[in-house]
């Protein structure tokens, strides 16, 4: 596998997640640098080109509440998890648990026949 295939599958596994970890960071409130800061320090890397069109989204659907404040001698909006968000979340949070739970095993290294006849008769 090349290693433009390679980031191709990575990122499609990460598209799916995204939603799950920007609902969850937000929380907490935070303008768009500051969520992307906190990500990162989580392990999820995601650059401003697909980050900002994700919240704006995200916003427009009603799973983010947001409003402008000043901050640091500049106004920024800021952005939560609304209620209907918080609602979706623990609905994520649920198929997430489901579906890692049903991965876990089938990631694992399967046993070949006969280590399989060892187990069973040591």
């Amino acid at each position: 596998m090349t290693t433009a295939q390679l980031d191709k599958m990575r990122l499609e596994l990460r598209r799916g997640v995204l939603v799950l970890a920007v609902l969850a960071a937000l929380r907490e409130r935070h303008y768009g640098y500051s969520l992307r800061r906190h990500l990162q320090d989580a392990g999820i890397d995601i650059d401003e080109g697909t980050l900002y069109p994700l919240v704006r989204r995200l916003a427009e659907q009603g799973l983010l509440d947001s409003e402008w404040q000043q901050g640091e001698g500049r106004e920024r909006r800021y952005y939560q998890i609304s209620e209907l968000g918080a609602e979706l979340l623990a609905q994520l949070t649920g198929e997430w648990t489901t579906l890692n739970n049903a991965l876990g095993p089938l990631l694992q290294p399967q046993k070949t026949a006969s280590a399989k006849q060892t187990e069973e008769q040591g």
